[in-house]
């Protein structure tokens, strides 16, 4: 029964192993190529600092005795705060300037973000500071958003050099990676949920309803932001897989817990009572389950 199930649970997961390898071939030719042109310069660049960076491996010895060694030599804990202090420094900086950034383009997004309620039109406010609130509240939001790119990189630098190669340069991918789920999530918020959303909640006894500004731009800020992070979980469950903490296997034996917790979470996240819109948060969550067995998968070949 056991091979059964095993062959069986081949068998499904074929399509999406078939799906990942035609995704991946065209990167790998890429990747196969440009290591064909570049390897000159490759050669040259052995024993440079991003060489070294990338390949040092990490002196291997227990906690322990990495804390009496900086006790018994204090003047490595500066060397660590000072360098807490420029990557800081750095990620401030970068945060000041995506927020100055979005200042310039906070009133087209916010028509942006108000055009499935029908426009900044359709809003009122219903308070003298509400309208200048809102517009901070959103350029903050997008200014956050535009520095977070850099500011993960900034943490990446930090503690890449305690890191092994091969777990440095996955967790440099992962940014680009979890920025493109991140963004994907918050667009699937936009354009599938919302417009499906908001008739229903704004009409729900037939009543015309006139939301207010602030009232409005949390509400969506909010779903394409927990949206967003719902769909990171396939990313992270590759990190815990690569780490060997999750198994592939104990995610499929745990399915049935799994569709329960997903749905408790759509109908925590889901900003209406009705099972259409519930089912649109499930079904993608669904699949993005569907998706992590398979990342796990993937973690756990390549560590075998």
């Amino acid at each position: 029964m056991k091979k059964l199930l095993q062959a069986l649970g081949w068998i499904l997961a074929a399509p999406f192993r078939l799906l990942f390898w035609l995704a991946a071939l065209p990167f790998r030719l890429a990747g196969r190529l440009l290591a064909w042109l570049f390897r000159p310069v490759v050669e040259r660049m052995k024993g440079g600092k991003i060489y070294k960076f990338f390949n040092d491996r990490p002196e291997d010895r227990p906690a322990l005795d990495a804390l009496n060694s900086a006790v018994d030599n204090p003047y490595q804990i500066l060397d660590h705060l000072d360098a807490i202090r420029k990557h800081l420094l750095r990620a401030v900086l970068g945060l000041v300037l995506g927020v100055v950034v979005s200042f310039s383009f906070a009133e087209p997004f916010l028509a942006f973000l108000a055009a499935p309620v029908g426009g900044l039109g359709k809003l009122q406010a219903i308070s003298v500071t509400e309208e200048i609130g809102v517009f901070m509240r959103v350029a903050l939001l997008a200014g956050i958003a535009l520095a977070s790119p850099l500011i993960a990189f900034e943490v990446w630098l930090f503690t890449a050099p305690g890191l092994m190669p091969k777990a440095r340069l996955k967790g440099l991918l992962a940014i680009p990676a979890a920025l493109v789920f991140f963004v994907s999530g918050a667009a699937f918020a936009y354009y599938v949920m919302m417009p499906v959303a908001l008739p229903f909640l704004l009409n729900f006894l037939g009543i015309e309803a006139r939301p207010t500004a602030a009232n409005y731009f949390t509400f969506s800020t909010g779903l394409m932001f927990w949206i967003g992070v719902a769909f990171e979980f396939p990313l992270i469950i590759y990190a815990l897989s690569s780490m060997g903490i999750v198994k592939p296997k104990m995610l499929l034996d745990h399915w049935r817990i799994a569709i329960v917790l997903i749905a408790i979470l759509s109908a925590a996240i889901t900003p209406t009572v009705d099972p259409v819109n519930m089912a649109l948060v499930m079904l993608p969550m669904s699949l993005l389950y569907l998706l992590s067995i398979l990342a796990s998968w993937i973690a756990n070949r390549k560590n075998g």
